[in-house]
């Protein structure tokens, strides 16, 4: 059996408006798309203009991204590359 990883994918500069359905559609042109998240302010429960999407296939991936990378969608270049790994960090203004 193959070991297939997902390829994570950042998105950055997206309109406000995009949903996670947009995203998922606007990468689906390129191949399989496991997963497409916007990532939403907590506490203003509105995009904050980036997310990210998983593909299972790294060369669909990667035709998504040299295809996708400063295309303008609704009006806004968009920024697509391999995502880096999460770091997780502790959040600012913690009090003691």
């Amino acid at each position: 059996m193959e070991n297939s990883t997902l390829m994570n994918i950042y998105v950055g500069n997206l309109s406000y408006n995009m949903t996670d359905e947009d995203l998922g559609k606007l990468f689906s042109a390129f191949g399989t798309v496991a997963e497409s998240k916007i990532v939403i302010d907590r506490d203003t429960d509105r995009s904050k203009g980036f997310g990210f999407v998983e593909m299972p296939n790294q060369a669909e991936g990667d035709e998504a991204i040299n295809q996708l990378d400063g295309k303008e969608i609704d009006g806004r270049a968009i920024k697509v590359n391999v995502a880096k790994p999460k770091v997780d960090k502790p959040r600012r203004n913690q009090r003691y």
